[in-house]
């Protein structure tokens, strides 16, 4: 039980980088952007390579590069080719397979299995014991969390967070929304990107086609913590998607656990994402029974 507990934690840490992505992207500027898969494996690929080839350190900051030039492709097709924020980031996404085959050298996947990534150097020194993975990924998503709450609080910050409210609003007051738009993509697309390189260093490989359905996990994870939280100010959505993410995984790891085959693995994955999506429904549809209840209750007992 251990074991399921500490994985739950270092991969809910991991992959809470792709819910605060898509929080700046999908809640503050209010654009579905679908780059996220191919930008999760792009950002786990270059660190792949680069830890392989002897730079683990290098690694992040490279994958974190990498994930914003893919964010700027988006954003340049949004605003100066007049592309829907949809169709945008499938062009990147299908774009980014060819890119994401030659971060790999031209290879489906790649392994580091004598290599030594982040998590082996930290886990050599001692610290943490066998709650090193844990700390560390920990460390990576609360320093990334509260970094973009600070950004988001600045003027710049700020200015992206108007032109998710009202673009017309902010064109009037002689900010230009199109600076606004691509520095947010290019922040997102860097955070999944940070993701894919954690998430990849973590698990000492890369593959091609790690990043399938990452939108929708990391979706999932946004909406559970914004149920379990509530929306509000930008720290309670950074928290939000934290705890999201984590409660996600602890109900993943459930579903391991349990006797369900693993042929059904796949059915139930996509239950439970379905029924995360759809929970704020699901709690108005709970909250009007029960009132509706109450109220036939109170004219029944007025009789």
């Amino acid at each position: 039980m251990l074991y399921v507990i500490q994985t739950a934690l270092e991969l809910g840490f991991q992959y809470a980088l792709v819910a605060m992505a898509l929080f700046l992207s999908y809640r503050v500027l209010d654009i579905a952007d679908l780059t996220t898969d191919g930008c999760f494996v792009l950002g786990c690929a270059v660190s792949v390579t680069l830890t392989a080839a002897g730079h683990p350190f290098l690694a992040i900051p490279a994958a974190m590069l990498s994930g914003a030039c893919a964010g700027f492709v988006t954003a340049f097709l949004q605003t100066k080719l007049g592309v829907p924020s949809i169709l945008a980031g499938i062009v990147t996404n299908t774009g980014l397979y060819t890119v994401n085959l030659l971060a790999l050298g031209w290879k489906a996947n790649q392994s580091l299995l004598k290599q030594e990534t982040l998590f082996t150097l930290l886990e050599s020194t001692g610290f943490g014991g066998e709650w090193s993975a844990v700390l560390l990924s920990g460390a990576i998503t609360v320093l990334m969390g509260v970094l973009l709450v600070l950004f988001l609080n600045t003027r710049l910050g700020l200015s992206i967070r108007a032109t998710g409210d009202n673009r017309d609003m902010v064109r009037a007051s002689s900010i230009n929304p199109t600076f606004t738009i691509t520095i947010g993509l290019c922040i997102a697309n860097a955070l999944t990107g940070l993701s894919g390189a954690v998430v990849g260093q973590a698990q000492k490989s890369a593959d091609i086609n790690s990043g399938t359905g990452i939108v929708v996990i990391g979706l999932a994870c946004l909406i559970i913590g914004e149920t379990v939280v509530g929306r509000g100010g930008m720290l309670r959505g950074a928290v939000a998607v934290i705890l999201g993410s984590l409660v996600y995984r602890f109900v993943y790891a459930l579903v391991l656990r349990s006797p369900i085959p693993i042929g059904c693995l796949k059915l139930v994955t996509a239950i439970v994402v379905a029924l995360s999506i759809a929970a704020p429904t699901l709690k108005q549809w709970a909250a009007l029974q029960s009132r509706k209840r109450r109220s036939q209750a109170a004219g029944k007992g007025a009789r």
